[in-house]
């Protein structure tokens, strides 16, 4: 009996225990799945804080190409609304400043500028330049105190791109120099000067080989082109005193050798010249020039 006893609590005692180690089996299956577990959503909270980070960057190029878009579209206004001011401007300084008289049977058109109304605008014109059209160069000739003073600022003291057309501070105002430099911007819209670079094609000049300057004493100076071509704004082209006739004639040898065709125009030794310079595409040293000498005074 007692041994029947004892092998029942024996294989009580063995049951009991094959229970706790099953249980025990469980909960460390159960741990190392939660621990299998884990890493995924580690890695699900990863993905999150990336999509985040990635998001702001996103924003932040977003804004930026805004700010861009916003800074050229300004820029862009500035330009052309200036380009629309200085053209308004210089139509206006046209209206009241040069008015054409028909000429009867050969008589030519006949230009006359009203530098009393263009001096209550400005004191510093000295002259008024034009061509025969079709080209729209027709402006009052200024000349400040340096050569600096009208590169970025109109006649009427605005500040613009335009700037104006200006003698060399150094010359005459008479036009009277052997040599006589007016300065003016070639703008993208082809005002100012823009349109002196139609005389690098040969036959544009073949058509219209004249431009004239109006002084305030009356008088029309007819000039006759001579050189067009391409130099440095240092070189001889805009010398304006010569020492002798010799000097001279190297300074028109210079410009003929510049240009880009032989326009056959003999330039006398005791003419005087007028060289019209204009910035160029290619560099900020170089410019294009057309020069003239005057051929007749009326």
């Amino acid at each position: 009996m007692d041994e029947y006893r004892i092998k029942d609590r024996k294989k009580r005692l063995e049951e009991e225990k094959a229970r706790k180690k099953a249980s025990s089996g469980a909960g460390e299956a159960g741990t190392k799945e939660k621990r299998e577990e884990r890493p995924a959503i580690n890695q699900k909270t990863g993905g999150r804080k990336k999509k985040k980070k990635g998001g702001i960057f996103s924003t932040i190029i977003l804004v930026a190409a805004i700010i861009v878009f916003c800074f050229s579209g300004f820029q862009l206004f500035r330009i052309f609304y200036g380009y629309h001011k200085g053209d308004q401007e210089y139509d206006n300084l046209k209206e009241i400043g040069i008015s054409a008289d028909a000429g009867t049977g050969e008589e030519s058109t006949r230009y006359t500028v009203d530098f009393e109304e263009l001096w209550k605008v400005n004191e510093d014109i000295i002259a008024w330049i034009r061509f025969d059209e079709p080209s729209i160069i027709s402006y009052p000739v200024v000349q400040g105190k340096d050569n600096q003073e009208y590169l970025d600022k109109t006649i009427s003291g605005y500040p613009n791109t335009y700037g104006a057309i200006f003698l060399n501070v150094s010359n005459n105002k008479d036009m009277t120099d052997k040599n006589s430099v007016i300065y003016g911007h070639r703008m993208n819209s082809k005002s100012m000067f823009g349109k002196l670079e139609e005389y690098q094609d040969e036959e544009f000049y073949r058509s219209y080989p004249y431009f004239y300057i109006y002084t305030p004493d009356g008088k029309e100076l007819k000039y006759q082109i001579f050189a067009v071509g391409e130099v440095n704004d240092t070189s001889d082209a805009y010398q304006t005193v010569f020492e002798n006739d010799e000097a001279f004639q190297s300074f028109l040898a210079f410009s003929k050798e510049h240009s880009f065709y032989d326009t056959g125009v003999e330039v006398p030794s005791d003419a005087n010249v007028v060289t019209l310079s204009t910035c160029t595409k290619a560099n900020n040293e170089e410019r294009l020039i057309v020069q003239g000498y005057q051929v007749e005074v009326n």
